[in-house]
């Protein structure tokens, strides 16, 4: 089997207005052949941005996505957006379950995993957010947390090529604190025999797992080459063109 593709996926959460175009067009530039040859990237802004950065991004190599979508594909749900909607404005792919959705709104595996099924019908690369609290690490409860997230918010008819997970620690995000190597490793390890033991070996070893977690310029190398890791869920780094793509330059 061909080795699985890096994917380098930033998400912007709630920033960027109309003048962010030309951050994107940064990154567009950046990303040079040599490097759009061997890994992917991918920009998730606000939704009020996604028609316009596919449409700036066509012809390019960058691809664009969305950073939440709804389970249905139309109906009376004011404010939301659907997986539908999206592919219409030109996302290629959209993050379901980031822990920011699951605390800020409640969000549990069920309703993620339903959001990942909508993805999935839209044509949509799912990238499923599993991770653990600094709580639950402390009471070393992050094997038991994963997996149930895992098996929670991956829909029963998941594919590779639409499939993506990214394991977030939840205590490393915007904290500045990191796991080690050893530990993300061992972490990505154990989800991809969690795959492979549902869906078969072929479909774990073609699963795309990503780490997201504080993951900056500087410490980026240390994820992106250990064991298991297929890229990185990048947020506030993701926001600066030279930065990403520093990140990005680290996973070939």
């Amino acid at each position: 089997m061909a080795a699985r593709r890096a994917l380098i996926a930033g998400n912007w959460k709630m920033h960027g207005l109309a003048a962010a175009v030309e951050e994107l067009d940064r990154v567009i530039q950046g990303f040079g052949a040599e490097l759009s040859s061997k890994i992917d990237l991918l920009v998730c802004p606000p939704f009020t941005l996604i028609e316009e950065f596919a449409a700036t991004a066509k012809g390019s190599k960058v691809l664009i996505g969305a950073q939440d979508c709804h389970p249905k594909a139309s109906g009376a749900h004011t404010g939301d957006v659907s997986a539908e909607m999206l592919a219409d404005a030109g996302a290629k792919a959209v993050i379901v379950g980031h822990s920011e959705r699951r605390a800020d709104h409640g969000e549990g595996d069920a309703l993620v995993r339903a959001k990942a099924e909508a993805a999935f019908r839209a044509g949509l690369i799912a990238i499923v957010c599993v991770g653990e609290t600094q709580a639950q690490r402390e009471a070393k409860q992050t094997r038991d947390v994963v997996l149930r997230q895992l098996q929670g918010s991956v829909p029963d008819g998941a594919g590779a090529s639409l499939l993506v997970i990214a394991y977030e620690p939840v205590w490393a995000i915007g904290s500045g604190l990191t796991p080690s190597s050893g530990d993300v490793t061992e972490v990505h390890g154990l989800i991809r025999n969690a795959v492979s033991a549902r869906f078969g070996a072929a479909m774990g070893s073609a699963t795309r797992i990503l780490y997201g977690g504080s993951v900056k310029p500087d410490n980026a190398a240390s994820f992106l080459k250990a064991n298991d890791v297929d890229g990185a869920l990048v947020g506030g780094a993701s926001l600066k063109a030279a930065d990403f793509l520093a990140i990005a330059s680290r996973a070939v």
